[in-house]
């Protein structure tokens, strides 16, 4: 096993506008397999990046001993790069194949060192991770969403990397591909520093480190062993609550009770005083002394009474449960025989290339319909849905849609002005809101208060998602047709039981994109779709992968 680890000292981080992330964080992360979990916009990412060396911290210190690899959640992939660039083996293999064509200059030898097995280590790493049939020279452009993400993997594990940072890398990854990365992730030998939300992959981890309320709070085993963990102490959390509700109301019903046997004793005093005939002013003082005993037994239990408060607000933080996105989709209802959308022989083209077999492919929707769209990666599923929404015009073929708004959501995130707020960009979407409902409506999407105005290129991918949900979904008018790529990308748990929740009561036409079977099952998906090998065929049952 590798003895490469993380150690992180009193590490504080603010973003320039002095919204705080981290304030004296201290960790360290052994060899071994280690899940980082936490509700989305906690830092999972912003730490990740502090690790790596892209963002500097404002305070403490981080040691990485060995090689670091990072793959990151939105990949600085340009579409005009090659597999070859992205791998980092370009300059290399052009430096092996013009010595094999007899130039041995220098900088060759220079440029390759010690890496002249390197065709033969790329080419098994791409057959590793399903990218067989990729040429070096291929552009990116041309590639899904999760030959991408197993592209950007490749490239890190090529490095030999004794630490390894993984942000979310099932994001857009078919079964297949899941696969492979889970064989990855289960024959590591290094230090594994994980960010998911895929509890399968999450199950093959040795600890779980809970980020919360800006500490780290370690659990042994996989995150079924830390759910269960996690479960147990809420439930005694929740005891603790009952316990203390109980404990304030009798501390208050007691004082309460002092204070009426306070006042009855001071009247029968004042009585006994006025019939024992004393003197004025040693009257006057048994009366003071009564009054003062009296203020020191309230005191006495008004303390007791805010200790009792305090315990109940400590025990209701600790059994607070995640904040939840509450997702409110338009009422948009569609007749059951009207066509939302249909397309004859659509084709369309990368490189010169087909995306479609044949004559292209057909397709309607029709009604309310709940339609799943699956495939592998790189069989165009994204490209028929820009070719549905009308983003992406047919090489040939023709479009028809019914009126009303086709709302589309892409795996990308690219639709919102990275510069502006989320606020501003709720705005440019839907211009008719007021403002104090555009504030209610990002409230309802956990952008509350300073969030609300922070730019959307300091969000997490959970945050950005949650943003461009939110912007989508809200401008007017009310969509007819919801097409959505990958949409539980980088959402926490408790956050895709909401959009669950959501999409299950929208009454408009549904055409999604995703390789989440349980998520498919929950928002009442009825007509099951299969791209492969070009063509689109209707199959009756699921099929994801």
């Amino acid at each position: 096993m590798s003895d490469g680890y993380i150690v992180c000292t009193s590490l504080s981080f603010s973003w320039p506008d002095e919204t705080p992330v981290f304030d004296e964080l201290s960790f360290s992360v052994p060899a071994g397999r280690t899940g980082l979990v936490a509700p989305n916009g906690s830092g999972k990412t912003t730490l990740l990046r502090l690790i790596a060396g892209e963002l500097r911290p404002t305070g403490g210190t981080v040691t990485v001993r060995g090689v670091l690899g990072y793959l990151p959640q939105h990949l600085p992939f340009a579409g005009d790069r090659t597999v070859a660039q992205v791998l980092g083996v370009d300059r290399i293999i052009a430096a092996l194949h013009a010595i094999e064509a007899g130039d041995a200059a220098e900088e060759h030898f220079t440029t390759i060192g010690n890496d002249w097995d390197v065709e033969e280590r790329t080419r098994a790493e791409l057959d590793r991770l399903g990218l067989g049939d990729l040429a070096l020279d291929r552009r990116l452009g041309t590639l899904s969403g999760g030959q991408v993400v197993s592209l950007g993997l490749a490239a890190q594990l090529l490095r030999r990397p004794d630490v390894l940072l993984l942000d979310e890398p099932t994001n857009n990854l078919d079964r297949d591909a899941r696969d492979r990365l889970t064989a990855v992730v289960r024959g590591w030998s290094g230090c594994l520093l994980l960010v998911s939300h895929d509890r399968a992959l999450l199950d093959e981890m040795d600890r779980i480190a809970a980020l919360d309320h800006g500490g780290i709070r370690w659990y042994g085993g996989t995150y079924t062993d830390y759910e269960q963990a996690v479960r147990a102490e809420r439930e005694v959390a929740e005891r603790q609550v009952r316990t203390a509700e109980q404990d304030l109301k009798r501390q208050r019903r007691e004082m309460q009770q002092a204070r009426e046997r306070a006042a009855r004793r001071a009247s029968t005093a004042a009585r006994n005083l006025n019939n024992a005939g004393l003197a004025r002013i040693v009257a006057g003082g048994l009366k003071r002394d009564a009054q003062v005993s009296a203020a020191r037994a309230n005191e006495t239990h008004a303390n007791r009474v805010g200790d009792a408060q305090a315990r109940l607000d400590q025990a209701s933080r600790a059994a607070r449960q995640d904040d939840r996105i509450m997702v409110d989709l338009p009422d948009t209802t569609v007749p059951a025989g009207r066509t939302v959308f249909h397309g004859e022989h659509l084709q369309a083209g990368y490189d010169g290339r087909p995306v479609f077999a044949g004559d292209g492919v057909e397709l309607t929707i029709r009604g309310p319909e709940r339609v799943a769209l699956t495939g592998p990666n790189g069989a165009g599923k994204s490209t028929l849905l820009r070719l549905i929404s009308g983003d992406q015009q047919p090489v040939s073929g023709t479009t028809t849609r019914a009126e009303g708004r086709v709302a589309y959501l892409s795996q990308r995130l690219d639709l919102l002005d990275p510069e502006r707020t989320v606020a501003e960009n709720l705005a440019t979407f839907a211009p008719a809101l007021a403002d104090a409902e555009r504030m209610n409506l990002l409230a309802r999407f956990l952008f509350r208060g300073p969030r609300a105005h922070l730019p959307v290129r300091v969000l997490s991918g959970g945050e950005r998602l949650r943003a461009t949900l939110a912007c989508v979904l809200s401008a007017e008018p009310a969509p007819q047709l919801l097409l959505l790529d990958e949409p539980t990308n980088n959402l926490d748990l408790d956050s895709v039981a909401q959009l669950e929740s959501a999409l299950a009561a929208y009454q408009g036409a549904l055409l999604v994109v995703s390789h989440d079977e349980r998520f498919l099952d929950a928002v009442g998906v009825g007509r099951w779709l299969r791209l492969a090998d070009g063509r689109l065929t209707e199959t009756g049952a699921p099929a994801i992968g």
